[in-house]
């Protein structure tokens, strides 16, 4: 099959890469989504090799359980090992030896096919193009801040970022609170936003430090720390959405000064995102921006680096 491959250093297009075989469902990539994960691997984070990928849309071909056999589906990313205390909570995002798709020990999705157990697979209903189907994944990541955090109607709330996912967590915390401000640096991104009735600032004024209730950092970047620190009151709660290679520069200081509460955010269930799609409560279309075949994997991914683009796809 075609697939991408990352030798730890470079991206390399292979045309004759071994299908995937195992005892679990074998799916056929229809589109799959680069995201900031994918770029800082390309840069060093978690030191792996294999397939990149884990935001996408496939059709199942073969399968244990037939009545996912032609099927459209996406798939939760983490396959723990179904015995340990954290799987059997079921918290298989934190079992010690789990896999994660284009992540850690597993192919990911910048291939012609992937393989995922049954009950990572989440059927898209028909209202949901392949397009919208590739931002499940990272919606429902944003939806889980809902479950990490009792957010109150009188918060006032700042997500730090403009970039694809903090654009998905931005309209899932306007489901929930009014009073929203989005610090950017690219503002022209932002029109949806505008349109929900969310403030959109450029750079932390005097009035901002110390005055939000909540504030969800999604940059990728170390300064986004930085201004997250700035602009949360004591007291006051930072959810953290970036994985990027370093954080060397951090200071955690002002966080034990004034008393905040820093909370980890990693992935979130499936089904809030899909019923969120299915019924338009969440609209990505104006995320769309556009698609390459798997070849085209080196213009992709600098198309997708560039500070002003949003969601790139591969085609395999």
């Amino acid at each position: 099959m075609k697939a991408l491959y990352f030798d730890g250093t470079k991206m390399i297009f292979d045309k004759s890469y071994p299908t995937p075989e195992s005892n679990e469902s074998l799916v056929k990539v229809n589109l799959a989504g680069i995201c900031g994960t994918d770029l800082e691997i390309m840069r060093g984070y978690m030191k792996y090799q294999g397939v990149l990928g884990h935001e996408f849309v496939g059709t199942v071909v073969q399968s244990k359980n037939k009545e996912l056999i032609g099927k459209r589906v996406v798939g939760e990313i983490n396959a723990g090992c179904k015995k340990c205390d954290s799987c059997l909570k079921g918290m298989e995002r934190h079992c010690p030896d789990r896999t994660v798709l284009g992540i850690l020990n597993r192919d990911g999705a910048f291939a012609e096919f992937l393989t995922l157990p049954n009950d990572n697979l989440h059927v898209i209903p028909d209202s949901i193009t392949d397009s919208q189907a590739v931002f499940v994944e990272p919606l429902a990541a944003a939806f889980e801040i809902l479950e990490q955090i009792q957010l109150k109607p009188t918060w006032k709330v700042a997500v730090v970022g403009d970039g694809r996912l903090a654009q998905l967590i931005l309209q899932v915390l306007k489901l929930n609170s009014p009073n929203i401000t989005c610090f950017a640096h690219h503002e022209e991104k932002l029109k949806s936003a505008k349109r929900l009735g969310i403030k959109i600032k450029i750079k932390l004024d005097a009035e901002d430090k110390t005055s939000f209730d909540l504030v969800v950092e999604a940059t990728g970047s170390n300064s986004g720390f930085s201004d997250s620190m700035n602009l949360v009151k004591p007291r006051g709660t930072i959810i953290l959405k970036s994985t990027i290679v370093s954080r060397e520069n951090l200071d955690l200081t002002p966080a034990v000064v004034n008393e905040v509460t820093l909370v980890g955010s990693r992935c979130g269930l499936f089904k809030p995102a899909i019923d969120a799609l299915a019924t338009n409560i969440i609209s990505v279309n104006e995320m769309i921006d556009s698609t390459f075949p798997l070849e085209d994997f080196s213009k992709a991914i600098e198309h997708a680096k560039k500070p002003d683009t949003l969601k790139v796809f591969l085609k395999p």
